[in-house]
């Protein structure tokens, strides 16, 4: 039985293939729950689906060709100094729309929607593949105090990020076309892109200079706070003007700050768990990041709500206690810490509950990747493909995991002496940790690539541990396809939402990975590698004591290293403590458990073994923000869904994706601009 999808997912507009950029049409929750994957492609074909309206032209290439080669510059360099790397998807999308609307002024054509959605997946894909640089491979570099040279980076970068398109095809199916998840940041490019190009005809909910407005207050407004939150920014302008003498004038990151300034004060005491101050766990519970707000938003209250309970269960309850038995002992300096409870202890369980999770429910729907593997002889019981001659074939992925697999192993052989047989048996590895990325990609925009990195480290640590290249750039091969896969997810979404061409995106994403490739890599050489000589330390030179850049990401990736060669190569370190060997079974239990009743009972089922595990490895206070978002679009839609007509419904119902979007865009952005002044200014 199929229900009629409410307003909040219906919008008035019909989408015209190949005409006018309109409203998004979207399927119910039951439509998404009851319909067979061929009716839900059937459905989109005939209502999504923009024919033949151009998508990847030249210009389009060109653009996001230049627009990624700047923005994964920009990622290196930040990284290599914070660790970090920014997304690139709304920014390019922006910049792409301003940039050919100037020109279309002066009388060249403007850029169609799906030709603006083309420029952004080429400038996404470029803009992540400065991931491996900044962190395992640099790794490899200070453990084997040699330098990789250019070309072999490259390639190798470039062997992995095409293997990850290929992984990543058989996966849409499940992920945006069957399940229809969010992917809140790519769902956010496509209300951005839908908002940007509509033509403002309906004047309702779906109004088109409505819902930009809309947007761009949201925008404004989670521009402003995070103006006002960033420390770079505010002090850029506070310094001419002699403000800023002492410290910088700022808003808080999370309002919480205020309690603890009157803690440093004597005023009021600390709050602690097991003797530990809630500071040095991660546990924020006032936070002031819109732009993860805007997510949850997007997210919905069952994932949020999960992600909450995970997150209190761990930090809250079973941290404490093992803290209390002596099962997670402190640092060095006595103090802990939220990535140091998570690394030595948290990430195990929580890890284990989303592995087990997303197998049971994988196996519980075989029916998506038995169609997968039965594509190109279509026998069965299957049906026909109606998406057959615009999806990527089944087929190129069949043949070309293996065959580019196997390619990389030898790389990593040859250049890195990793044996032949343990980069092959990286390639299934990638297969499974690409399922656990991609579903947190598409509940979170966030890939947890630094919690699976650990992984084949110890795997791979196990079965060569006195060679430390062997976890080091297995991990690198798992965790860049594993990482290139869920981003082209994430980029595939707005495209699925716009009716573009899936095969034209591939594409794109291949250009993109090339121009990400040819960008960052002589960039990486000549900033971090131009002062060395034969016989210096390679770390001493990238990241001098007291010098500009640090790589914590290598940082990690080295001491990951080192842990499992001193663990499994003859030291006594022991890696898996019994409480660790406990938290692993009854995670895999609860796991098997939690997702079978989930799967029988269905939405009214509450608990999401998934959305817990996310809980644990992800910053306390992105999980709280997240569930405050989710939590206040929940409420609005309470009190304004069934109330058509009123401005309430037409803002807070009509508008949610908007403001969704918009609060993303907005913090993203101002946040970016504030590491930026820090970056260059600093």
């Amino acid at each position: 039985m199929t229900a009629t999808p409410p307003a909040a997912y219906t919008l008035p507009h019909p989408i015209i293939p190949g005409g006018t950029a309109m409203a998004i049409k979207q399927l119910s929750p039951d439509e998404v729950r009851d319909w067979s994957v061929e009716k839900k492609d059937r459905w989109w074909l005939e209502n999504v689906y923009r024919g033949d309206m151009p998508q990847l032209t030249l210009r389009a290439a060109l653009t996001g060709f230049l627009l990624g080669g700047v923005l994964s510059a920009t990622n290196l360099y930040i990284g290599a100094k914070t660790g970090w790397t920014l997304g690139v998807g709304l920014t390019s999308v922006i910049l792409a729309f301003a940039a050919f609307r100037l020109m279309a002024q002066a009388g060249f054509r403007d850029l169609t929607i799906l030709e603006n959605n083309a420029a952004q997946s080429v400038a996404t894909a470029a803009g992540y593949m400065t991931g491996p640089l900044i962190s395992g491979m640099a790794a490899y570099m200070w453990i084997e105090n040699t330098i990789i040279p250019w070309w072999q980076l490259l390639a190798f970068n470039v062997v992995l990020s095409i293997l990850g398109v290929l992984v990543a095809f058989p996966m849409k199916r499940r992920f945006i076309n069957d399940e229809q998840l969010p992917f809140p940041e790519g769902r956010a490019c496509g209300v951005v892109l839908d908002t940007l190009y509509g033509d403002g005809t309906d004047g309702g909910a779906g109004d088109g200079m409505a819902q930009a407005r809309t947007l761009l207050a949201a925008g404004g407004l989670a521009g402003a706070i995070e103006f006002l939150k960033g420390e770079n920014l505010m002090g850029l302008l506070q310094r001419p003007l002699g403000i800023a003498r002492d410290a910088v004038l700022h808003l808080p990151h999370a309002l919480d700050d205020w309690y603890y300034a009157l803690v440093a004060k004597g005023r009021l005491p600390m709050p602690t768990l097991a003797s530990v101050p809630l500071p040095q766990l991660g546990l924020v519970f006032l936070p002031l990041d819109i732009a993860m707000f805007g997510a949850g938003g997007l997210m919905g209250m069952k994932a949020a709500g999960n992600m909450l309970l995970g997150m209190l269960l761990n930090f809250v309850v079973i941290v404490p206690a093992m803290i209390a038995l002596g099962e997670i002992a402190p640092k060095a300096d006595g103090t802990f810490g939220r990535t140091h409870v998570v690394n030595s202890w948290s990430l195990w369980w929580g890890i284990t509950i989303m592995v087990v999770a997303s197998l049971v429910s994988l196996f519980a729907k075989p029916e998506v990747f038995r169609r997968a593997f039965t594509a190109l002889a279509r026998r069965g019981d299957s049906g026909p493909d109606p998406l057959a001659a615009i999806e990527l074939p089944i087929g190129w992925s069949l043949v070309g995991v293996p065959v580019v697999g196997a390619i990389g192993a030898g790389m990593a052989q040859a250049w890195f002496g990793v044996p032949f047989i343990y980069g092959l048996a990286a390639v299934p590895l990638v297969a499974f940790l690409t399922l656990i990325a991609a579903s947190s990609t598409g509940l979170t925009s966030i890939t947890p690539t630094g919690s699976l990195s650990k992984i084949p480290q110890f795997i791979f640590g196990a079965l060569d541990p006195k060679h430390a290249p062997t976890n080091l750039m297995t991990g690198v091969m798992c965790v860049e396809v594993s990482s290139n896969a869920s981003n082209l997810l994430m980029d595939i979404k707005p495209g699925y939402m716009l009716g573009a061409k899936p095969r034209q995106q591939a594409v794109a994403h291949c250009i993109g990975i090339l121009a990400g490739a040819i960008a960052s890599t002589p960039l990486f050489n000549l900033l971090f590698l131009s002062d060395y000589r034969p016989g210096d330390s390679v770390q001493a030179v990238m990241a001098p004591e007291n010098g500009k850049f640090s790589f914590p990401s290598a940082l990690q990736w080295k001491g990951v290293s080192e842990l499992v060669t001193a663990v499994f190569g003859g030291g006594s370190a022991e890696l898996l403590t019994p409480s660790i060997q406990w938290s692993i079974a009854i995670a895999v239990a609860a796991g098997i458990i939690l997702e079978v009743l989930r799967l029988r009972i269905g939405p009214r089922f509450p608990l999401s073994p998934l959305s817990i595990g996310l809980g644990v490895v992800l910053p306390p206070d992105s999980t709280v923000a997240m569930f405050l978002g989710a939590l206040f679009f929940a409420v609005m839609h309470s009190r304004y869904g069934h109330r058509p007509g009123t401005a309430g419904h037409r803002l807070w119902v009509g508008a949610h994706e908007s403001i969704c979007a918009g609060l993303i865009a907005g913090a993203a952005l101002v946040g970016i601009a504030d590491i930026l002044v820090k970056v260059f200014a600093g």
